[in-house]
């Protein structure tokens, strides 16, 4: 047998690998082996019969995938990447090599048009494999990733699809060949000799980084040892109850370098928090996916910032709010109240504990509204309130309410399925969406407040915030769950100035108008908030760059983009188990984890 030259080596690797977390504190090599490594991997891996341009796959709405391995002893770690970029299915194939067949495999795959199969030097000497792969050729989209010896390339020269081909078989070269996949990492080497008649040297393919890559803080310039206090005031606000788990993700310059789970679901259960876990976003919905249509909207001439609410609102004409501006909408100066308590003002004719074609909104377990309560009552009710100083800031959830029926009127299609259809299905966002009970376990979603004042019930994968949940669950200013690495998707996306993926969803220019500051009396840009310039304040960090723009939600979550740095901070937590505190607050976790990272940045390499 021949022996392993990394020893013990991979499986600490493969275990960073697969959940992109222990390398920043616990590195199971030195950064500069990794490094190197990593190096050698991409010198070393070449894309042939990419004429179809097929790599980077593109068009993940649509994407079915589903990876198939033989013999590949990384498969885990290689799937593990792949389903960063999209959700993708792992099948075993060895298991079909004895009493089942490749026949039954492929049937087994049949509904799934996109197929990556890894392939090894050995697997080629074996005619089920081969027969399989030509089985497959004219059925569905293949992408063939090979390991090991280029000799066995020239059993491949009839395989008219792509191949990506490493001469190595690492986690390393694992881990860059499923992530050149999806464009995490560029392809540009060619080979070096001659393997057949169709693999000539000076053949291959080259590709640009159009994804998110995953790798070690180094490989950005950071000592993953300098992240280390992050671990610090992560475990300061668990053991002081300020939130009993969170997640804390990092990207620098299009790399994902940091992504940690720490505590648990909650303080009375085991259950450890995973950095896959759904967390209820709350006002990060305001960016996240109304600011987000709005910006479609805005570019492409449907929605105009100085047209009126009664333009686009026949039930606000007759209204005090006809004549506010959507850019006041935006900017929260349109005079609204903050918020309407609209839990309290439920009567019991409103409600039932059984669904019912009278009471048929679902609120949480047990609680059902009656029909069109949203419709009849809250908006009506919104509509009513009185003004307060119009050209003031005042931060309001009222604009986000008003802005979702803006956009719903002219799109004719309600907010979460555009959302869900034109960005996050479409950038391959696996968990972004609302009314995450829909789709998702239990056990994958975090719980928030343990509710004995209005639905008397553990709230888990329902929106915490009460009007959200009176309005069906689907809110302009709640309503949103994801976890961090699809959050990391989406404003990477934006901090690319729009474009992810090889697809522009935005151009340049409505990137900067709506997250550089549009109000001469607040840090506000049009729906996302900014770096205040009162440096007393530390808002969002003592140590961001007045380019900075997010948002920061109530149950204890923010997502900041700071363009100077080529960062995205993500923070997800369920600080408001099982009671609301301002714990969290108190401790100034989020501005000081955020610290950390600029402060890593600064003492660099």
């Amino acid at each position: 047998m021949r022996k392993n030259p990394w020893g013990a080596v991979p499986v600490m690797l493969a275990l960073f690998v697969m959940f992109n977390s222990a390398c920043a504190q616990n590195p199971p090599m030195s950064a500069v082996t990794y490094l190197s490594e990593e190096r050698q991997t991409e010198q070393n891996t070449i894309l042939l019969n990419n004429e179809s341009q097929l790599i980077p796959l593109k068009n993940l709405d649509s994407a079915q995938v589903v990876s198939v391995n033989f013999s590949n002893t990384y498969a885990p770690q290689f799937d593990s990447l792949l389903n960063k970029y999209t959700q993708v299915r792992s099948f075993n194939g060895a298991a079909y090599l004895g009493q089942k067949t490749v026949n039954d495999l492929a049937q087994d795959i049949k509904f799934y048009n996109t197929l990556v199969i890894q392939l090894t030097d050995i697997d080629l000497n074996n005619p089920q494999i081969v027969n399989f792969v030509k089985l497959n050729r004219k059925l569905k989209k293949v992408v063939i990733a090979l390991f090991g010896n280029g000799n066995a390339l020239a059993k491949l020269n009839d395989e008219p699809n792509p191949i990506i081909w490493n001469s190595k078989v690492t986690p390393i070269s694992a881990a860059y060949v499923a992530q050149a996949i999806f464009g995490g990492v560029p392809l540009s080497q060619k080979l070096s000799q001659t393997f057949s008649p169709k693999y000539v040297a000076n053949s291959g393919f080259a590709t640009l980084k159009t994804r998110l890559q995953y790798t070690i803080p180094e490989a950005a310039s950071i000592k993953a040892v300098t992240l280390n206090e992050i671990d610090n005031i992560a475990n300061e606000a668990i053991r002081q109850q300020a939130t009993p788990g969170c997640v804390v993700l990092i990207a620098k310059d299009g790399k994902v370098i940091f992504n940690k789970a720490y505590g648990n679901h909650t303080y009375t259960t085991g259950e450890p928090d995973k950095i896959t876990d759904i967390f209820d976003l709350a006002s990060v919905t305001k960016i996240a996916a109304t600011t987000m249509e709005v910006m479609r909207l805005n570019e492409q001439g449907k929605l105009n910032l100085d047209s009126t609410m009664g333009d686009y609102l026949p039930i606000a004409r007759n209204t005090n709010k006809n004549s506010i501006r959507v850019r006041e909408l935006m900017l929260h100066q349109a005079g609204l109240i903050p918020f309407i308590p609209f839990q309290d003002r439920v009567k019991p004719a409103d409600h039932s504990g059984d669904s019912s074609a009278v009471y048929n909104t679902k609120v949480a377990d047990g609680y059902f509204v009656r029909k069109d309560f949203y419709k009849d009552y809250m908006l009506p009710t919104m509509l009513k309130t009185a003004l307060r100083t119009r050209g003031q800031y005042e931060y309001s959830d009222l604009s986000m309410y008003f802005m979702k029926e803006i956009v719903e009127t002219i799109t004719a299609e309600p907010l979460n399925q555009y959302v869900q259809t034109e960005f996050y299905n479409k950038l391959g966002m696996q968990t972004a969406g609302f009314l995450p009970r829909n789709r998702f376990s239990v056990s994958q979603i975090i719980p928030t407040e343990d509710d004995n004042y209005f639905r008397h019930t553990l709230l888990k994968g329902y929106v915490h915030d009460q009007g959200a949940a009176l309005a069906g669950g689907v809110s302009g200013h709640a309503g949103l769950f994801a976890d961090a690495n699809d959050l990391a998707i989406l404003f990477q996306m934006m901090l690319n100035k729009g474009t992810y993926g090889g697809v522009q969803y935005f151009k340049p220019e409505t990137v900067e108008l709506f997250t550089s500051r549009q109000s001469a009396v607040s840090r506000r840009g049009l729906g996302f908030d900014r770096k205040d310039s009162v440096v007393t304040k530390h808002y969002p960090s003592e140590l961001a760059s007045d380019q900075t723009f997010g948002h920061t939600g109530y149950t204890g979550t923010c997502v900041w983009v700071d363009p100077k740095y080529g960062l995205v901070y993500i923070f997800l937590s369920n600080r408001v188990h099982p009671k609301v505190t301002n714990k969290l607050s108190d401790l100034n976790v989020r501005p000081r984890i955020q610290d950390a990272v600029y402060k890593a940045i600064e003492k660099g390499m």
